[in-house]
């Protein structure tokens, strides 16, 4: 089954990352703070 992400998921994902954005100095710290909700996410999704 193929995975659909809807507008409103889509949107959400977007301003999440706006706020990840906005509480960061650089884009170092940035890139820091997503990998690791990427990271984070990796461990939940093992089904």
């Amino acid at each position: 089954m193929t995975d659909v992400m809807t507008d409103k998921q889509f949107k959400t994902i977007l301003e999440m990352v706006d706020m990840i954005l906005d509480g960061c100095k650089d884009l170092d710290e940035a890139k820091q703070k997503v990998q690791k909700l990427i990271e984070n996410q990796s461990g939940k999704k093992e089904d």
